[in-house]
This record gives C-alpha cells, sequence and structure tokens, in this order.
C-alpha cells in the first residue's frame, strides 16, 4: 500500500533540473520534485508521493482529504488515550 497526501505549492524554483518547489502539508514545508508537471503554479494543489509530485488536485478536493486525515489522526489518539 502507498500513501500520497495533497499539499499547496508555495515556490517553484525552475533554475534547475530537476524543477523543484515548496510545498505546504497543513503548515508543515517540504521541499518537492515538480519535474513531472510542467503545468504546475504556485497556489495549486498536488497529491505527493515520496517527494515526487504525481498530479495536480482540485483546490476542494484537497482540503476535504486534509480535513479527513486530520480527523483519522484524532480518532487515533483517542484511541491511544482509552488504552492507556
Amino acid at each position: 500500500m502507498c500513501l500520497a497526501i495533497p499539499g499547496k505549492v508555495l515556490e517553484i524554483k525552475r533554475d534547475g533540473t530537476p524543477v523543484m518547489g515548496k510545498v505546504s502539508f497543513s503548515g508543515i514545508q517540504k521541499d518537492v520534485c515538480l519535474e513531472w508537471l510542467p503545468e504546475v503554479e504556485v497556489g495549486d494543489y498536488v497529491i505527493v508521493h515520496v517527494g515526487f509530485a504525481i498530479s495536480k488536485m482540485d483546490e476542494k478536493e484537497a482540503l476535504e482529504t486534509l480535513k479527513m486525515l486530520e480527523e483519522m489522526g484524532r480518532g487515533l489518539d483517542e484511541l491511544d488515550e482509552s488504552a492507556t
């Protein structure tokens, strides 16, 4: 199984190869390879898997996915608390 997370493109560095960018995942910023998505612009949401943007994503869908992941995390925290 693999997991890909949506993130918002904050910056694009086209001065080298591969094209890289700064992407925010709910406030956590990471450098991501954007080489496979030449049409991506600052402000777009992308799906990222192991440091590579693999597709563009609609903003509404990205925000819904991030909300769902956050809720799953809270559920896991509650399970941990009830186990102790």
